[in-house]
């Protein structure tokens, strides 16, 4: 790879990230991307904060394929260039939907682009914080080059089995015997591999099966005959500390099991005498579904944040004696409840003595070793006494992971035993491997029982450790959710479905130090304390260490997961929030300092920002975490050149209009700065933004943006104005800082939003400042009437024309729902943009997209039509603006749903209407 060449030696052509991106679409797919499970790569492994795939993939996509304002020999025009435009965001629109991750032809056509783009020689694409391995995965599906690299090692891993193992054994035929010539068909891609970890996972089921029957036993049935158990209930036991009592009293946060409608079933506990106790007393469980006996809310369970009470004889236990108790390793546990698999529901049942003593195993001597980290934050478990990783299990779940962890190795045999080489039995090993390490996040004692749901909580239903009172034992050999198999097939369905269209080359690295010479540079950082993933990592990291340590050696050789340079302001690492800020500031600087230096300059990088909502201030105006991003890109010399919000939330919140509202998460383009570049000062810097805004919010606003995303957008050409100088200077010679450039970037924002008010017709200049100081409420006729004049145009004629309603010297536009369900846009005089707006409005979220696209192509074909597409698209994004300004967050929705529908609006306006033989219906052709 050669160097990359100094900075201002270099001409780059733009990108399409750096003008404009169908964001809408996007967005859109990434929000539902979050109801797709199987065949997902999230599922492989559990790991934090992951980007959508979709947006991963327009990311890249984007920061490769020139812009066509930067090849103005092909496309001289800037109508020229907007109709390419348009057709590099429908080759996106379509790559980004999970149901086109498969698509070939779609695929090839993207990578063409790709290559017309680069000179035929597509760059490699490197992300140095790879994490769950999107960003590399996207890459190699657009077939280039991927390397991923992470100083964590349970993120390398993941990647490894995501890019790096599939290309090398890509159209494979399985090795497990009889399963090649069982089938009829190709095993193109990763499929053979995908079948054999199937094949070889029940294989291993099976033995695990055989070795650990007895301590998993099926479950009797009152009237006979046995059912499959899915999970134990238990709940955790300390002593009463009242000395008349001294019952082992259950520590549970609720009895309910099932709350769904119709099967409500509840625990109920009751006092029995027993002389094998020392207290001569003990609970018993029954479980019930009479209403009767139903948990009283106020009441529900013996346990909360505060502390516990004793179900026999109603002592108030602070935490602090619950705490001492655990810590002294006095506390036990008592089945409450079996559940059974019943047919098509779930069966609860009471405990049984049979089904305590197949529990009851002693430790096994070789379960992982290592303690949790002193993280008051995100671990709770220490402060009752469980402060190793293996304390986290019970007895049952380490045998039963013991064994299956101990099952990879023999399973690995086995694969050369039929005939596969050592690299392939290695590569089996690692996702049986995950597997395992994938299912402890269901089997440990810190999972709980979901009674709305019924089926168990995972240990990461967040980020973080907490303390779980009652908890479940999921069954390792049912083949049901929580068991092993269930784990495998979640695998084998996401090796099943990878593209493996290029070499991946996975490395475990600090990001400070490695090498980035040549490379494009598409990267997911860290941010702050967000998320511990080292600390959080050591969960798995233990397990996967004792399964396949002989099989990545390089990856697993520590006890434990490196934690000093990790890049995460741990205050309880780094002397406290001050150190903690001051390391990760630091080590980020260092980081993007060195990609400058070295990595290929011909193309932008590409950074993720994740945040959270509480970063935003007082007024919501400005994030520290986002302001101290983009200062220590622009002070490690970069130039901000893009800036676009992704949301993965079906939901968009709005925020007060004049505020950069952070999105969910934010990717920015960034171009090297020159290192020749020039200071100005707050004038000439605000008379660029002047003369640049305008066409940048124009281009921005011809993309699918919805409103709601566009003030962030916007910074990015504001930033790029901004950081492209070594500094601007204010009036006393200090340096402008971020925050207050953010603020001038607003300004401007809203002014060059209202000069566009004199791009529309007179009916729609003079109701945009009326909505502007009225909304939809009432004003004066006078005042109304002398803005109209001032339009060249008058109330009587607007009433007259059902813009608004002048009655008894009041005026009051019409908002949409109050328009008259019969308009008919060809019979009426004339059709203003605003009018167009509203109407569209109202059809759209009464009868659909389809009509709304009708009545905009019947306004559009009237001979005389004042209607303007563009226009009614800015009309919307200028009033979406002033809504949401003025908290009317009703307005500022439909204003936000309308240009968020605008794309497939105008495709049914702009197709022809072709009358059929049958019933006079319609069709539709696309119009070329």
């Amino acid at each position: 790879m050669n160097r990359a060449r100094k900075v201002e030696d270099v001409v780059h052509k733009r990108k399409l990230i750096e003008v404009a991106l169908p964001l809408e679409a996007i967005n859109r797919e990434s929000a539902r991307e979050k109801s797709i499970r199987h065949g997902h790569p999230s599922t492989l492994h559990l790991w934090w904060a992951r980007r959508p795939l979709a947006a991963a993939r327009a990311v890249i996509f984007a920061q490769l394929v020139d812009d066509p304002s930067s090849r103005p020999e092909e496309f001289p025009t800037e109508e020229l260039q907007r109709r390419e435009r348009e057709r590099l965001h429908g080759i996106i629109e379509r790559l980004v939907s999970w149901d086109n991750v498969r698509d070939e032809k779609l695929l090839a056509d993207a990578r063409a682009e790709i290559s017309r783009s680069t000179d035929g020689d597509p760059p490699p694409i490197l992300d140095p914080f790879a994490g769950g391995g999107t960003i590399p995965l996207e890459a190699q599906r657009l077939g280039l080059e991927a390397w991923a690299s992470d100083l964590n090692p349970v993120a390398a891993l993941i990647n490894r089995a995501l890019i790096e193992i599939p290309p090398r054994f890509r159209d494979q035929e399985p090795v497990f015997p009889g399963l090649a010539g069982s089938q009829i068909r190709t095993w193109a891609g990763a499929a053979g591999l995908a079948a054999d970890i199937k094949a070889y996972g029940d294989w291993m089921c099976s033995a695990a099966k055989n070795r650990l029957a007895s301590n998993y036993p099926m479950a009797s049935l009152a009237g006979g005959g046995t059912a499959t158990v899915v999970a134990w209930v238990w709940a955790r036991t300390v002593t009463c500390p009242n000395p008349a009592c001294g019952i082992a009293m259950p520590l549970a946060r609720s009895w309910w099991l099932s709350k769904k409608k119709g099967k409500e079933t509840f625990i109920v506990p009751t006092i029995v005498g027993d002389l094998s106790h020392p207290s001569g007393l003990r609970v018993r469980f029954d479980v019930s579904n009479e209403g009767s006996k139903a948990p009283d809310p106020s009441s529900d369970g013996t346990v909360g944040r505060t502390g516990g009470r004793c179900v026999a004889c109603e002592t108030a236990v602070p935490l602090n004696y619950i705490r001492s108790e655990g810590r002294a390793h006095r506390m036990g546990a008592s089945l409450m409840a079996i559940v059974a698999e019943g047919n098509r529901q779930r069966l609860y049942l009471p405990a049984t003595e049979d089904h305590i003593a197949a529990a009851s195993v002693p430790r096994p001597d070789d379960v992982p070793a290592g303690d949790l980290p002193n993280n008051p934050r995100d671990f709770k478990t220490p402060n009752y006494g469980m402060t190793a990783w293996a304390d986290l299990f019970t007895n049952r779940q380490l045998l039963g992971l013991t064994t299956f962890s101990d099952l990879v190795g023999k399973t690995r045999s086995k694969v050369i035993d039929d005939g596969g080489s050592s690299e392939y039995a290695d590569a089996l090993a690692t996702y049986l491997g995950l597997a395992i390490s994938r299912n402890t996040d269901y089997s440990s004692a810190i999972c709980s029982w979901h009674s709305g749901r019924d089926t168990a909580r995972n240990v990461f239903a967040r980020q973080a450790i907490p303390m779980v009172w009652d908890y479940v034992e999921s069954n390792l050999l049912s083949g049901l959710s929580g068991s092993v198999a269930s784990q495998l097939s979640w695998v084998a369905g996401v090796v099943g479905a990878l593209v493996p269209a290029a070499p991946g080359t996975v490395e475990q690295a600090d990001a400070s130090t490695r090498s980035y010479d040549g490379f494009v540079i598409a990267t997911d950082p860290p941010y702050y304390d967000n998320i511990g993933y080292s600390d959080l990592s050591d969960y798995f990291y233990v397990w996967l260490r004792r399964t396949l340590r002989d099989v990545h050696p390089d990856l697993l050789a520590t006890l434990l997961v490196p934690k000093a340079e990790e890049l995460v302001a741990n205050p309880y690492r780094h002397d406290g929030k001050v150190g903690a800020k001051r390391f990760f500031e630091d080590g980020f600087r260092r980081v993007f300092t060195r990609v400058r230096e070295t990595a290929n300059s011909d193309y932008p990088i590409t950074v993720w920002y994740a945040f959270k909502q509480s970063e935003a201030d007082d007024t919501g105006e400005a994030s520290t975490g986002w302001e101290t991003l983009l200062e220590g890109m622009i002070r490690a010399g970069w130039e901000i050149t893009s800036t676009w919000p992704n949301r993965s939330e079906m939901g968009n919140r709005m925020i007060a209009s004049g505020n950069n509202a952070l999105a969910s998460s934010i990717v920015l383009s960034l171009r090297p700065r020159r290192d020749d570049a020039q200071t100005t000062d707050r004038r000439g810097f605000i008379a660029a933004l002047e003369a640049e805004l305008p066409q940048a919010l124009r281009r921005l606003q011809q993309g699918q943006i919805a409103p709601v995303d566009m003030p962030q957008a916007a910074i990015g050409p504001g930033m790029a104005v901004f950081s492209r100088y070594s500094g601007v200077l204010e009036p006393d010679g200090t340096k402008m800082t971020v925050r207050s450039a953010l603020s001038r970037i607003n300004e401007i924002l809203d002014q060059v939003l209202n000069e566009q008010e004199g791009d529309f017709d007179a009916t729609s200049r003079f109701a945009i400042p009326w909505y502007r100081q009225h909304g939809y409420g009432i004003g004066k006729f006078g005042d109304a009437d002398s803005l109209a004049r001032a339009r060249n145009t008058s109330v009587d004629v607007m009433d007259r024309e059902e813009i608004l309603t002048s009655r008894a010297g009041n005026v009051q536009l019409i908002k949409p729902a109050d328009l008259r369900s019969n308009y008919d846009v060809v019979k009426d005089s004339h059709t203003s943009n605003w009018e167009a707006l509203h109407h569209l409005i109202k059809i759209l979220e009464q009868e659909g997209i389809n009509s709304a696209g009708e009545f905009l192509r019947e306004a559009l074909a009237r001979s005389d039509s004042a209607v303007d597409p563009d226009l009614v698209k800015e009309l919307a994004h200028l009033l979406f603006r002033i809504a949401e300004g003025n908290g009317w967050t009703k307005d500022a929705l439909s204003f936000n749903s309308l240009v968020a529908s605008w794309p497939e609006v105008l495709e049914v306006a702009r197709s022809v209407p072709k009358r059929t033989s049958k019933q006079g219906a319609f069709l539709f052709d696309e119009d070329d």
